[in-house]
């Protein structure tokens, strides 16, 4: 069945990125504005959206990918998706936004895609911004690229490290405030005494020192959007008057009667567990709803292992910019096998301890021994240590791994124990798959090679 000549001319039409295909997958237009951002130098009429997208073979339900079309079959509506796609400048991650077209008795028989790039994220190494593919985080982000546009208020939940101020960033800058400032507010460097002065600013005489008038950070984030990092420690006397900004976007100069408007969108973060402070009367109950509209959690680093490679090729460009340093393979399977209770922090630190410590090009497995050992955490984690973390139980291939990198003995070769490892998790596994990749850190894509190539041996 062809479209008709009125659909292709209004997808043309289009100022976004669209393209049209059908029921089988095969684009059948792509608009101006595709062919500039997606593909200035090559054809995709007639070929299928997941060759095109994602390199693939088969469509993305079946390789371990979120599929929107398959998403549509089943709700029968407009479907979203965060995915990671080829584009003329390497992978970028692109929300999808698809909508079924239904002929004359009712059925889907074309698809209308639209894709808008996410830029503050990467799913390779890159010199700024958020870096990641791994399951955990693609969840993560597609959060962020789902409340961004909006103007709710957004709490961020996660271990310290994991990276919650680059977050925040990534909201703003993906929101129609991007053009105006972000304006951190580090609650837990500010004594209580100050607090509220620096928030909403003072008046002439208000206090001694007071000499002048000066405006506040939420006047500084006009606009814009002001981010309230550690909002957990807040002083209990102060968080009412927080409280009055959120309900009614309103404040007063400390010293002033005259109530000013605030333009801002809040993003606030913590490491602390507000609902416990709440439970023990630490932290407003009324607040912590205004903070949280859209929480959002922020995996570890332990969570994301798959992210670490990545990461690892970033940080050091930023931690060495000079010196082009690789990272062997024994290497990397130590620094995948660490639990980072610092995440991606105490791996930048560990880092950078390793380059250090290198006169070379390659940092091996003894830089990052000695790293390690000369840092807080001591000697690398055991095989008992290793079980005891979330997820852990499931990670027994890279405990074999960071074992034999350090030339601890164990039984078969490397290889030979991971993929040992990785049939006894399989067969003691009661879930479907895409639990079992959630336990390995990994993605069902890539538990779906390894399983393919357990087989194949």
């Amino acid at each position: 069945m062809k479209p008709l000549p009125e659909l292709m001319s209004f997808v043309e039409g289009l100022s976004e990125p669209h393209i049209l295909f059908d029921t089988q997958y095969r684009i059948l237009a792509a608009n101006a504005a595709y062919r500039r951002q997606f593909s200035p130098d090559r054809s995709v009429v007639g070929r299928t959206c997941y060759e095109v997208s994602h390199r693939f073979s088969v469509p993305c339900d079946q390789a371990g990918e979120s599929c929107p079309l398959a998403r549509s079959r089943e709700s029968g509506q407009r479907e979203r998706v965060l995915h990671l796609h080829h584009t003329s400048k390497g992978e970028e991650y692109v929300n999808i936004e698809l909508a079924p077209l239904l002929d004359a008795s009712g059925q889907q028989s074309f698809y209308v895609e639209k894709m808008e790039s996410l830029r503050v994220a990467q799913g390779q190494a890159a010199a700024q911004g958020l870096i990641g593919r791994s399951p955990a985080f693609v969840h993560m982000l597609s959060l962020v690229a789902r409340v961004a546009p909006s103007q709710a208020t957004v709490l961020l939940l996660g271990e310290s490290g994991t990276g919650k101020e680059l977050v925040a960033r990534a909201v703003h800058e993906a929101s129609s405030r991007a053009a105006k400032a972000l304006v951190p507010v580090d609650c837990a460097s500010l004594p209580e005494s100050l607090f509220e002065s620096e928030l909403f600013g003072h008046e002439r005489g208000a206090f001694t020192g007071a000499n002048t008038a000066r405006s506040g950070l939420v006047e500084a984030a006009s606009g814009g959007t002001l981010f309230l990092d550690e909002v957990g420690d807040i002083p209990l006397s102060m968080q009412v008057k927080l409280l009055r900004l959120l309900e009614t976007g309103t404040y007063r100069r400390v010293g002033s009667t005259e109530q000013r408007h605030a333009d801002i969108r809040v993003v606030s973060a913590t490491h602390r567990d507000l609902d416990q402070m709440v439970a023990q009367g630490r932290f407003r109950e009324d607040l912590y709803y205004r903070l949280s509209t859209f929480p959002i959690r922020l995996p570890a680093l332990r969570e994301r292992r798959d992210d670490i490679a990545l990461l690892t090729s970033a940080l050091l460009a930023r931690v060495a910019p000079q010196r082009k340093l690789a990272v062997s393979d024994r290497a990397l399977q130590v620094l995948q096998a660490q639990n980072y209770p610092g995440n991606v922090r105490e791996l930048r630190n560990l880092l950078e301890r390793s380059a250090l410590l290198c006169d070379g090009h390659t940092l091996e497995t003894s830089h990052m021994t000695q790293a390690l050992q000369s840092g807080r955490r001591g000697a690398m984690p055991s095989t008992d240590r290793v079980s005891t973390q979330p997820n852990d139980a499931a990670m027994a291939t890279h405990t074999t791994a960071v074992n034999a990198a350090a030339g601890v003995t164990s039984p078969g070769t490397l290889k030979s124990v991971a993929q040992a490892a990785l049939q006894q998790l399989e067969q003691q596994h009661t879930g479907n798959r895409a639990e079992l990749a959630a336990r390995l850190g990994i993605s069902e894509r890539s538990l779906y090679r390894k399983l393919n190539a357990l087989k194949a041996g």
